[in-house]
């Protein structure tokens, strides 16, 4: 792909609106399994991305999207003065061999009041981003830094863990795994996630286990198991 300006032409006002909008901040309330067994695996980042540092705050907010080719973090430095308080930025890379990101760009995004990074890629400085507290979910850690020059376009959709991401879909990320809510399902899965919790809090464990025991039996039998 040849380099490009960077795309400064978007609408400020229609994103400020996505991350101030208070049913996302409901997302951070709801676990990451609770939310995977209503989207399925198709929207479940594999688990190379992973948290940093433990234990970390569950956290979710619209995704802010950068594309960073093998090498080269440019882009990702830039979102970090772009992306709107309350953004999840996330990044396709699929670099193993140079950090996207290290302690300062950390502290700098944190400062700003982005959510978190979620990387398909390497961040440095991990003792320092842990101090911080910034959550960064991604694939590992290496000590030397990419360069800085291949210029791409901010908030197209980008692929991450294995997940299509588009900006402005929710990212939900906890000690579990990256969950991505894509925008246009939001509010159906907010409320079907608030329901099955609902429903699984007034279960006691001994309703759940005959009802799980007697399931089990029944596709066991079903399968002509004679133990």
């Amino acid at each position: 792909m040849a380099d490009t300006e960077i795309d400064t032409d978007r609408d400020t006002a229609s994103d400020t609106d996505r991350v101030s909008d208070r049913g996302i901040a409901a997302f951070a309330d709801l676990p990451t399994t609770t939310l995977a067994d209503l989207l399925g695996r198709a929207q479940v980042m594999d688990i190379g991305i992973r948290p940093l540092w433990g234990p970390v705050p569950r956290v979710a907010g619209p995704a802010f999207t950068v594309r960073c080719p093998p090498g080269d973090n440019l882009m990702l430095h830039a979102a970090v003065y772009r992306a709107e308080p309350g953004s999840v930025v996330v990044v396709e890379s699929g670099d193993l061999d140079y950090a996207l990101a290290g302690g300062n760009v950390c502290a700098v995004a944190q400062r700003r009041g982005v959510a978190a990074f979620v990387a398909d890629g390497l961040i440095r400085d991990l003792a320092e981003v842990r101090e911080a507290g910034f959550p960064v979910f991604a694939r590992g850690v290496i000590p030397i830094p990419g360069t800085k020059s291949a210029v791409r376009p901010l908030g197209e959709r980008v692929r991450c863990g294995g997940v299509s991401v588009s900006p402005g879909d929710v990212v939900v990320a906890d000690e579990e795994g990256v969950v991505v809510v894509p925008g246009d399902r939001r509010a159906e899965i907010l409320a079907g996630a608030r329901d099955k919790l609902a429903k699984e809090a007034a279960e006691s464990l001994d309703d759940w286990e005959a009802a799980h025991r007697a399931r089990i039996e029944r596709t066991l039998a079903e399968g002509g198991f004679e133990g």
